[in-house]
């Protein structure tokens, strides 16, 4: 089924009924903010780094026209090429020019948000091109025609067993077993080494722009990006306007809190900074390099309410810690980015009216904004989206009515406390036998997945009051 932001609902319930994915998604939603935390822990320089960084953010997108010129100039002198596109189309055909000037036909890819945002794969594919993603994450869900579940794990939705038979039936490497998670490992490097080499273009994305310099900055766990970077004989570093920072000491700073957010590791496996073209006394590294930068509605968020949104750091770990991401898992989302961020990133990036529900993705227990390392008041935009969704008439009628009778019953105290009383006496009455519901009115959203426990009775406010009665009456006593 094809995903889309406008039909998260109907997402969300079908992946809720992947029993086996919803197992994976709650492993990874214990394992990864320990793993976190582990990091953060052993780090007390972390909240003042945090908070640095942060102000270094705010600066370079204060000044942003200032440092992207300096980008550009430090850029140039050293012998790229930089080319600014407005929106996905311009961003794909300067790519696609740049790949036709070379008669290329074979790229190598690194990981990149930017690029799925777009849709250059498919551009670059129906222009001729054979397009090899080489990450191994972006690698598996390429072969499988799908896409990915997480900004930072791609193919996180997918078990071993899942893995092992679409190598089986994708690679012509005849009959194996590939027992062990080492053995998959070993094959897609095979498959891969040889686009490696016979790769015309290579195309990697940038988690940092030094203006001082006119370098890039990419992190990685397995090395391609460099290897996509050196072999062929043409390099695109493709990223956006906003990832510019004013030095490359504050590259440095924020790779220590993205690092630590992301996987949990003090440092990434590779750390590279690309300067540019291969000078006369290089042995290796492109003859041609190009950056294009991307803008697609970032210029208008930079105007507008939500400008912090240009701070993320493309970590996860709101995505990590979110209990409706774990739950649904990112594919429900329909679009690139999931969980937190992505339900502010898409309605901004795309448009409201199509993804209005991604804004009610949320339970407001406040968890993205807790672990942010960019500081970004997540829950706080979420709820301004919400807002905006209202004022705007968006979402259907009744989802509107609701919620303002609920507001309307929350400022009278008193008819509030009777009208819940009544209700869980009520259920009360008619569930104490068994104990819970299988099914109730104006409810299926909850007894579809789970029984509703039947109250006991009192409310909490009737309880706490009580109990307070028998505290009073006991001190008398004494």
């Amino acid at each position: 089924m094809e995903q889309r932001s406008d039909t998260f609902l109907d997402n969300a319930s079908e992946a809720l009924k992947n029993v086996e994915q919803a197992k994976r998604r709650d492993i990874i939603a214990t394992f990864a903010p320990l793993m976190r935390s582990a990091a953060i822990e052993g780090f007390d320089e972390f909240d003042t780094l945090r908070q640095h960084v942060k102000r270094v953010r705010e600066h370079a997108l204060d000044h942003l026209e200032y440092y992207l010129g300096q980008f550009e100039q430090q850029a140039v002198q050293n012998g790229n090429h930089v080319h600014f596109a407005r929106n996905s189309d311009e961003f794909n055909s300067v790519v696609l020019d740049i790949c036709q000037q070379h008669d290329a036909r074979r790229v190598a890819k690194g990981k990149s948000m930017v690029t799925e945002e777009t849709g250059l794969n498919s551009f670059l594919q129906r222009a001729g091109l054979e397009v090899m993603e080489t990450d191994l994450g972006e690698y598996i869900i390429q072969r499988a025609g799908e896409t990915p579940s997480h900004i930072v794990a791609p193919a996180l939705h997918k078990s071993a067993g899942e893995i092992r038979a679409l190598f089986q039936s994708t690679h012509d490497l005849g009959a194996r077993d590939l027992p062990e998670t080492v053995d998959l490992v070993a094959e897609a490097r095979e498959v891969l080494r040889e686009h490696f080499l016979k790769a015309e273009v290579g195309i990697i994305g940038a988690n940092a722009l030094v203006a001082e310099n006119g370098y890039s900055m990419l992190v990685t766990n397995e090395g391609n990006g460099d290897l996509c970077a050196n072999l062929p004989r043409v390099l695109i570093v493709c990223t956006t306007i906003d990832r510019v920072l004013p030095l490359a000491q504050d590259a440095t700073a924020m790779l220590r809190l993205l690092v630590r957010s992301a996987t949990g590791q003090a440092q990434t496996c590779y750390t590279s900074f690309y300067s540019g073209p291969r000078r006369d006394s290089d042995v290796d590294g492109p003859i041609e390099t190009h950056f294009v930068l991307l803008d697609n509605k970032r210029s208008d968020i930079l105007d507008s309410d939500y400008r912090e949104m240009l701070e993320c750091i493309r970590c996860g770990a709101c995505l990590n810690h979110c209990p409706i991401y774990s739950s649904v898992g990112g594919h429900a989302y329909g679009w690139v980015y999931p969980g937190p961020m992505g339900s502010i990133l898409t309605p901004l990036l795309t448009s409201l009216e199509q993804s209005h529900a991604l804004p009610n993705a949320c339970t407001s227990c406040g968890r993205c904004a807790e672990v942010c390392p960019a500081d970004i008041p997540l829950p706080d935009l979420l709820r301004d989206l919400r807002h905006e969704e209202n004022s705007r008439k968006l979402s259907a009628g009744r989802w509107r009515l609701g919620i303002k009778l609920h507001g309307w019953l929350a400022r009278h105290p008193k008819l509030y406390q009777l009208s819940t009383a009544i209700a869980i006496h009520t259920l009360h009455l008619f569930g104490r036998k068994r104990g819970s519901y299988s099914s109730l009115p104006m409810a299926s959203g909850w007894t579809s997945q789970r029984d509703f426990p039947a109250p006991q009775g009192k409310t909490f406010m009737q309880q706490y009051k009580a109990r307070l009665k028998r505290l009073a009456e006991q001190r008398n006593e004494h």
